[in-house]
């Protein structure tokens, strides 16, 4: 079951669990922050989530891309 937790955490974007490492906060005290002011604020976190996501997803590719020898086909 913590393998499939583990799965889920970091390949469905893992935006917590990141804020999480990088800030020393445990992951589900962010996970329950974002619930709560989701709840509160009709679900804006909900956008601010998908853009740090998105900037995550994009950062990955572009240090993948400069380990890469060729890149170029």
């Amino acid at each position: 079951m913590n393998r499939f937790k583990n799965f889920i955490e970091w390949n469905a974007f893992g935006v917590c669990s990141a804020i999480g490492l990088k800030m020393g906060i445990a992951v589900s005290r962010i996970r329950q922050y974002f619930m709560y002011t989701s709840l509160l604020t009709m679900g804006s976190p909900i956008v601010i989530y998908l853009v740090i996501a998105f900037l995550m997803n994009i950062k990955r590719f572009i240090l993948s891309a400069k380990r890469n020898p060729v890149r170029y086909f």
